[in-house]
C-alpha cells in the first residue's frame, strides 16, 4: 500500500482482499468471534499508510470487509480517530444472504460497483465492501469519476476488463508469469490503470518498480480465471474476444475495443459449506521396489482401517526417485493418502493410531514425512444464482444515511427496456479459424517453447488459458490444440467435460475443465488444489511443433 502511494500519482487505490477460500476462512472466524469476519490486513496497512493517502488525495476502496463490511468500517473510524485523520468512512452492503440458505457457514451475492459509486458521489474517502465483483472495485469508482451510469455497456465493459487485470496484483507485472525470465521478476511492483471516460485504458505500473508489463503480462491476466467470450457481472457482461491490446511504450498497454452486453437477470451466489474432516498422511518409499512398498503399505493401511472406513479414501504415488541418486531425498518417492470423513474421529486418530503402528512393521526404511493429526474441517464451494431483486444492495454514507441501489435491470428512461438484462447464451457464433500453416518439418519438444499458459479455479472447475505471441503460431494453435487433444496431453481430464473457447484477438485459447476440482478448493481434491499450475504441467507436454516457430 505504501508503494502505491508514493510511488506515482493515484486517484484510486483498489484492494482485492477475498476469494472462496477466504470467505471460507472468514466465516470460521466469525463463529469464533461474532465481530470478525472481515481481514485485519488492511487494518495494519492503514494503521501505516492512512495519513499518507489524506495527504495525498487518494480514495481507497477495498472489499476487505468479507463477511462482516460493517465491522470493518466501525474498525477503520476507530482507527482514524485515534491517529487524527479527519476521513469519511462508507461501506456496502446487501451481499449477505447466509440466512436464505440453511446450513451454509457463508453465502454471498457477488454484488457490481454502483454501490462503491454511490458511497464516493457523495464524497466518502475509504469504501469498504463485502463480497463485490473483483472488477467492482473499478467499475464503481470510474463510473463515480466519469458520471457512468446502468446501461453504458462499453464503457462499463472496458473498467471490468481493467478491474480484471488489476484485481491479482503483480500477476499483470510479471509475478507468475509463464515468460518471467524475460524481464527482473524478484520484486515486481503492483499494476496501476489510466482510465479513460470512453472505458479504453493503458496497463502500467509506477516508475521505477520491478517486473514488467507488455502484452504477454496482460493476457496473461486476462485469461486467469475466465471461460468463453462472455464474462458476465451485475453490471454488464463483457465481451472478451472484443478486447485489442497494444504496446504503448515501455511498461504500458493500452487496452481498447471492448465492447459490453446486458448482465444477466441473475446474480452469483458463492455458497461456503463445511464438508467433514480430512487428514493425510506421506509415506516415504526410499531406494528399489518403490511400487511393491507402496503396495505393501497401502494393503497394510486398508486392513487397518476396515473396522471403520473413511468415507473417502485416495492414494496416490509421486514417483520422484531417481536410479543410483547421489542424496536419499533424490531417491524417495512419496506416497499420499488422504481420507475424509463426516466424523473427525474416523480420519483423526484412527488414521494416525493405523500409521504410527506401522513404523516397525512394514516396508523397509519406513517413515513419514510428518505423522497425521486430529483430522481437520474442509469445506465445500458452490454458484447458485438468485435474481437482482433478492438482495437488498444499499450504500452507507459516512454520515449514516442508507442509499438503496436498484438492480442493473433498472435502467435510466433513455434505454429500451429489450437491453435491460440478457440470458448468457453459452453457445455463441464460434469465430472463424485462421488459415492452416502449410506442412513443414516438425520438432517434438514441450508446448512452452513457443506457448505461454495461466491457470485458476472457480469452484470445482478450473480453467487453462493458452496464449502465443504470432500470427503464425496462432494459425498453428488453434488447430492443433483441439479439446480432445488437451485430454489427451492432460490424462485427469479425459472423463471431464473440456470446453474449448477461442479469443483470436489475443490469439489464444481458453479451456474451462468442468469438475476436476471436485467441491472447490477448500475441499482440497487435488494436489494442486486451485489448478495454479495446470498450465505449468499443459506447457510441459510435448508436441510435434513446426521448426519454423522454435
Amino acid at each position: 500500500m505504501r508503494e502505491m502511494l508514493t510511488g506515482g500519482e493515484l486517484d484510486v487505490l483498489t484492494g482485492d482482499y477475498l476469494a472462496e477460500l477466504t470467505m471460507l476462512i472468514l466465516g470460521r472466524d466469525r463463529l469464533k468471534d461474532p465481530g470478525a469476519g472481515y481481514a485485519r490486513t488492511f487494518l495494519r496497512q492503514l494503521e501505516e499508510c492512512l495519513r499518507l493517502a489524506h495527504e495525498r488525495d487518494v480514495r481507497i476502496v477495498a472489499n476487505a470487509g468479507g463477511l462482516n463490511p460493517v465491522g470493518l468500517a466501525d474498525a477503520v473510524r476507530q482507527l482514524a480517530d485515534r491517529l487524527g485523520v479527519p476521513v469519511r468512512v462508507a461501506h456496502v452492503e446487501g451481499d449477505d444472504l447466509t440466512a436464505a440458505h440453511p446450513g451454509s457457514l457463508a453465502a454471498h451475492a457477488y454484488l457490481g460497483g454502483f454501490g462503491i459509486a454511490a458511497c464516493l458521489r457523495k464524497g466518502a474517502d475509504i469504501v469498504v465492501t463485502g463480497r463485490v465483483t473483483d472488477a467492482a472495485l473499478v467499475t464503481g469508482p470510474a463510473a463515480a469519476h466519469f458520471g457512468w451510469g446502468p446501461g453504458e455497456y462499453d464503457r462499463l465493459a472496458g473498467a471490468v476488463v481493467a478491474g480484471h487485470v488489476l484485481e491479482c496484483g503483480a500477476q499483470a507485472t510479471g509475478g507468475n508469469y509463464a515468460f518471467f525470465e524475460e524481464g527482473d521478476v524478484r520484486r515486481p511492483g503492483f499494476p496501476l490503470a489510466e482510465l479513460h471516460e470512453d472505458g479504453t485504458c493503458v496497463i502500467t505500473k509506477h516508475p521505477g518498480t520491478g517486473g514488467f508489463v507488455d502484452v504477454g503480462t496482460v493476457t496473461a491476466q486476462l485469461l486467469y480465471e475466465t471461460a468463453g467470450a462472455r464474462y458476465a457481472g451485475p453490471d454488464v457482461t463483457a465481451r472478451l474476444d472484443t478486447v485489442w491490446l497494444t504496446q504503448d511504450g515501455p511498461d504500458r498497454v493500452r487496452v481498447e475495443g471492448v465492447r459490453g452486453e446486458a448482465p444477466p437477470p441473475t446474480l452469483k451466489v458463492g455458497v461456503n459449506r463445511l464438508g467433514g474432516f480430512r487428514n493425510e498422511v506421506a509415506f516415504v518409499l526410499t531406494g528399489l521396489d518403490i511400487e511393491a512398498k507402496a503396495a505393501l503399505v497401502r494393503e497394510q493401511m486398508t486392513d487397518a482401517l476396515a473396522k471403520s472406513p473413511p468415507a473417502e479414501v485416495r492414494w496416490g504415488l509421486v514417483r520422484t526417485e531417481r536410479p543410483d541418486a547421489p542424496t536419499e531425498e533424490m531417491a524417495s518417492a512419496l506416497l499420499r493418502l488422504v481420507v475424509r470423513d463426516a466424523d473427525q474421529a474416523v480420519v483423526g486418530r484412527a488414521l494416525s493410531g493405523a500409521a504410527v503402528e506401522l513404523a516397525l512393521a512394514s516396508y523397509p526404511g519406513f517413515h513419514v514425512l510428518a505423522p497425521p493429526g486430529k483430522g481437520s474441517p474442509y469445506g465445500v464451494f458452490e454458484d447458485v444464482y438468485v435474481p437482482h431483486g433478492a438482495v437488498d444492495h444499499v450504500a452507507v454514507l459516512h454520515d449514516g444515511r442508507r442509499v438503496p441501489v436498484p438492480p442493473a435491470h433498472v435502467l435510466p428512461a433513455h434505454v429500451p427496456p429489450a437491453h435491460d438484462t440478457a440470458v448468457l447464451d453459452d453457445v455463441l457464433e464460434p469465430p472463424p479459424l485462421p488459415k492452416p500453416l502449410p506442412p513443414a518439418p516438425t520438432k517434438r519438444v514441450p508446448l512452452g517453447l513457443i506457448a505461454g499458459a495461466r491457470s485458476g479455479d472457480k469452484g470445482g472447475n478450473a480453467n487453462v488459458g493458452v496464449w502465443v505471441r504470432t500470427d503464425d503460431a496462432w494459425r498453428w494453435l488453434a488447430h492443433e490444440l483441439t479439446a480432445a487433444r488437451f485430454q489427451q496431453l492432460i490424462p485427469e481430464s479425459g472423463r471431464l467435460k473440456v470446453t474449448r473457447h477461442l479469443l483470436p484477438n489475443l490469439r489464444a485459447l481458453n479451456f474451462v475443465v468442468e469438475g476436476i476440482l471436485g467441491e472447490g478448493v477448500a475441499a482440497q481434491h487435488r494436489f494442486d488444489p486451485q489448478a495454479k499450475a495446470l498450465g505449468e504441467w499443459l506447457r510441459s507436454r510435448h508436441l510435434d511443433i513446426p521448426e519454423t516457430l522454435l
